[in-house]
């Protein structure tokens, strides 16, 4: 065993030799040391962008589940206390509404069928219906009579079928 060192070489070593040593040694250890820090890190760095990658899918997946369930229940609600129809089930709703197969291919996507009468944009009570956004066909709705609002309904309904549109007839409706 080596003797114990006197404070003084302690001092020596410590702040003189080992610093001095280091210094040499540098240009061979640096590399090392940056080599073994990077593969640590990018390791650690790998597993905290799977592990959040999981975590966002596992997030998405419970808010949609969540947000429909709250979807569900307020549209019951709302229906419950009468401010929306009831969704009728089943093929009875599609008898009303239908396309229409007599009309021009061209204007196939536009014609819609109710009642015996062909809508399209161009005969809709709201000019330029297709080309509006809902927020500015939702104000215009209020001053329309009864069988407009359904010919409005019913494109709607065949066409795009925007809830905040469909739900707002219903009111006016109601």
């Amino acid at each position: 065993m080596s003797e114990p060192k006197n404070p003084v070489d302690h001092a020596l070593d410590l702040f003189v030799f080992a610093p001095l040593g280091f210094a040499l040694e540098a240009r061979t250890l640096v590399p090392k040391l940056v080599d073994r820090g990077r593969q640590q890190v990018d390791g650690q760095v790998t597993m905290a962008r799977m592990v959040g990658r999981f975590a966002v899918q596992q997030g998405q997946s419970e808010a949609g589940r969540q947000l429909t369930k709250v979807q569900e229940q307020t549209l019951g609600v709302l229906a419950d206390l009468g401010l929306l129809p009831r969704e009728p089930s089943g093929p009875a709703r599609t008898a009303d509404v239908a396309p229409v197969a007599d009309v021009d291919p061209s204007e196939a996507e536009a014609a819609v069928e109710v009642d015996d009468t062909v809508l399209d944009d161009a005969t809709l009570a709201i000019p330029d219906y297709d080309s509006l956004a809902a927020s500015q066909v939702i104000p215009r709705l209020a001053g329309l009579g009864d069988g407009e609002l359904e010919a409005v309904r019913a494109y709607e309904r065949a066409k795009r079928g925007r809830k905040t549109i469909l739900n707002k007839i219903a009111q006016l409706q109601a």
